[in-house]
């Protein structure tokens, strides 16, 4: 596979556009990316277009993901279908497929499996969180802890800590 190199660019000498077709790249660094059967250390571009492809720092205005695996993203509108996320951070977040993490201010979880949801308006349909924090939540999701399963179980657990530890003290403390 060839190897691009990485080259260091402002935003006044920046490419118009990468297309990288089955290769492998260290930082991509366009206004326009496209990549295809390709990987990516870092990615920072206005608008980035994956397919089959693999990334591990994604920063851009608009991401679309289609079979594809990327660790952590930052974008203002981020799209996924069938593709495995590990943590996203976005102003409009739609995600498809397997999820870590998804903090959008607008989070839709389509017919996926996401850890951890947490926005203003969320939105799922066939979905399955094991955390979902929303203040509007709509659709049909199976949550396994929502906002108020947490609070309870949060409060559960400083409870029983506290009591383990007065417990402690009172059966091993000094005098």
């Amino acid at each position: 596979m060839p190897m691009i190199e990485p080259e260091e660019f402002s935003e006044f000498n920046k490419p118009q556009a990468a297309n990288i077709s089955r290769s492998r790249a260290q930082d991509v660094n366009a206004a326009l990316v496209r990549m295809h059967q390709s990987s990516a250390e870092n990615v920072q571009a206005d608008e980035v277009g994956l397919e089959q492809s693999a990334a591990s720092d994604v920063h851009a205005d608009s991401i679309s993901a289609y079979l594809s695996a990327l660790a952590t993203v930052e974008a203002e509108e981020f799209l996924s279908q069938k593709s495995a996320i590990g943590y996203v951070q976005a102003e409009k977040a739609s995600v498809n497929g397997y999820t870590g993490a998804v903090l959008a201010r607008n989070a839709e979880v389509h017919y996926g499996m996401t850890g951890v949801v947490l926005g203003s308006d969320v939105h799922a349909e066939g979905a399955r969180t094991i955390l979902l924090v929303g203040r509007n939540v709509t659709g049909n999701v199976t949550t396994l802890i929502d906002s108020r399963s947490a609070l309870i179980a949060g409060l559960t657990g400083g409870l029983f800590a506290g009591l383990l530890l007065l417990l402690g003290r009172v059966l091993f403390g000094r005098k």
